[in-house]
């Protein structure tokens, strides 16, 4: 993407609503209280036909009870160096404030290009403060209402007439591979994005429930291209017990629908718990991809070879009947096989792509049932003359034709599932088989 803008501003601006509303969305949780965005939001926006990122910042403050406070006020300091342009949000009701003469000396400082926006004129009478806002030295306030986007074609205007030229624009809303990573709150999803990207990209610390936005990261290294999307924990419903943590949760599940592999995150020193196979469920009614990461396993003592097979079959065992998922041991700390979990991401994604040509499965097939047929029902005998893969679907897609369809029952589905993973490679990628009438 030729032209980055980054949105910036102290709490309770209305800087995530601007953002929902340049890039259409509604990826950016948008509440009354304030410190709701923690970590740089990225979004993709349009206009006049020119395209560019938008980076949505937490809200910039000093001195505050936030615990995250100096995470944030670093996280809006790295979007500020990557924009091109920055949007400097102020509220109008408010008039100016000791915080908004701070981020506004940042600026100057920055030596960056920067447009003020004056938010929250709903009302015709609130557009005589805007003159106020000159004192912050960043030239011409600009009135806008992000809630109703009232004065936010003007702003675009101004903002791409600022942009650099570029010959070629890149589609950040490409068609390239998207990898969820999921998880409980505090199992290192975060951790391991940083050390995918090799830099503080999230925030991490060890409170649970850090992330409350899904976060987009593109990668495009080695030779690789996905997106990254790193989501908040999903707790228990009996302990989201704010409303905040409520839409992040799904934030998260809507994140997990919107992917196409998801990395389930388990915590080795709690091993899988009852909210692991909830995600876990999640994954496989969404018919996604999934790799299974056990993190922070330079934590355990032990690590022998049986140690690990126990592992893993207890994770097998736990999820079954489904088991046909690679899993692995990283730690995101020392970046132990983190890079392995990127290569088998891209593996499964390759598998759920995969196009089985109709002869070849025919081959397979028809000798094995004819050797193997379905029981008979009722004294009715079940014969499967042919199969062949649905073209143009979510998951790889199956369908056999026989004479009396209703009567397979679901283990011998089982059965030709299994043959077809013996013989094909689905690893990590659910599939779908259909028995119809020939």
């Amino acid at each position: 993407m030729g032209n980055i803008v980054a949105i910036v501003g102290r709490p309770n601006v209305g800087k995530s609503t601007l953002f929902n509303r340049l890039t259409k969305t509604r990826r950016a949780i948008v509440m009354e209280e304030a410190g709701t965005t923690r970590d740089r939001q990225y979004g993709h926006a349009e206009w006049c036909g020119r395209e560019f990122s938008v980076i949505d910042t937490g809200g910039w403050v000093v001195g505050s009870d936030d615990t995250f406070e100096s995470e944030i006020n670093r996280q809006v300091n790295i979007a500020i160096k990557e924009a091109d342009v920055v949007l400097l949000v102020v509220d109008v009701n408010e008039g100016v404030t000791q915080f908004d003469m701070e981020v506004a000396h940042l600026l100057r400082q920055a030596k960056k290009t920067t447009l003020l926006a004056v938010n929250k004129v709903d009302a015709f009478d609130q557009q005589y403060g805007a003159p106020e806002f000159y004192k912050l030295g960043l030239g011409e306030p600009y009135i806008l209402s992000a809630e109703n986007g009232l004065g936010t074609g003007e702003l675009l205007d101004e903002l791409v007439s600022r942009f650099r030229s570029t010959e070629n624009d890149e589609d950040v809303e490409s068609e390239l591979p998207r990898f969820a990573i999921v998880g409980r709150p505090n199992a290192g999803k975060s951790s391991i994005v940083n050390a995918f990207i090799g830099e503080d990209r999230a925030i991490v610390t060890d409170i649970p429930g850090t992330t409350r936005d899904s976060i987009y990261t593109r990668y495009n290294k080695f030779g690789k291209d996905f997106y990254l999307v790193d989501t908040a924990g999903i707790r228990k419903k009996a302990k989201v017990n704010e409303d905040l943590e409520y839409y992040s949760v799904v934030r998260s599940i809507r994140a997990i629908e919107n992917s196409d592999v998801c990395i389930l995150m388990i915590d080795a020193t709690r091993g899988i718990e009852a909210q692991d196979l909830n995600i876990y469920n999640l994954i496989q009614k969404n018919k996604k991809g999934l790799v299974v990461c056990v993190n922070k396993w330079d934590l355990i003592e032990s690590k022998t070879n049986a140690d690990i097979k126990g592992y893993e079959n207890a994770i097998r065992g736990r999820m079954a009947p489904f088991t046909d998922f690679p899993i692995i041991f990283t730690s995101a700390t020392t970046k132990q096989r983190i890079f392995k979990v990127i290569e088998t991401a891209l593996h499964v994604y390759e598998n759920k792509q995969k196009k089985i040509p109709t002869a070849q499965l025919n081959e397979k097939f028809l000798p094995l049932i004819e050797n193997y047929p379905p029981p008979a029902n009722k004294g009715k005998y079940i014969k499967i003359k042919y199969c062949t893969q649905l073209p143009n679907t979510q998951v790889p897609t199956f369908v056999f034709f026989a004479n009396l369809p209703q009567y397979v029952k679901e283990p011998y589905r089982r059965f030709l599932e299994n043959k077809l993973r013996e013989w094909w490679d689905f690893t990590g990628t659910p599939v779908q088989l259909f028995i119809r009438a020939k």
